[in-house]
């Protein structure tokens, strides 16, 4: 039902196989968030930032903590957008069952399409917070051949 392939491969800072020109040079990597600039890029970080908090409750914008460390807040960005996307789910197993007596005809087909469209939505921003995590991690992204 949702694609389940693996991240956009990244190498370290010098190792074998690392890019030479910055990711902002090639427009960033694929999955990267259409509204953050590529890693390198200035300003990047502030907007990966807000990015982030979008994907998060919105009480975690009163978090100065969690606003101050990127890191932390990809982490907790991954940890909510995995739940979000294990109940999209759950709930795309169960609707046949659990709402088939509330629902009118057609109806369930009409929110299974829904569902897809949500997991599809959530596994592409689990794609792209993962890619971030990557690059605030100092990775530098490879273009694939």
């Amino acid at each position: 039902m949702f694609d389940s392939s693996p991240p956009v491969r990244v190498a370290r800072p010098g190792s074998p196989g690392a890019a030479t020109g910055t990711a902002a040079t090639r427009g960033g990597p694929p999955g990267w968030p259409e509204r953050v600039p590529p890693p390198g890029a200035a300003g990047w970080q502030p907007a990966v930032v807000g990015w982030l908090l979008d994907l998060c409750p919105p009480d975690y914008r009163g978090y100065g903590a969690v606003r101050r460390h990127p890191e932390v807040l990809a982490w907790l960005a991954e940890q909510h957008v995995g739940a979000q996307l294990a109940a999209m789910r759950e709930a795309y197993r169960s609707v046949r069952v659990e709402m088939a007596d509330q629902l009118p005809a057609g109806a369930t087909d009409a929110v299974l399409v829904c569902l897809e469209r949500e997991g599809l939505r959530l596994r592409s921003a689990q794609r792209s917070v993962a890619l971030v995590r990557e690059a605030l991690d100092g990775a530098t992204f490879v273009p694939r051949l």
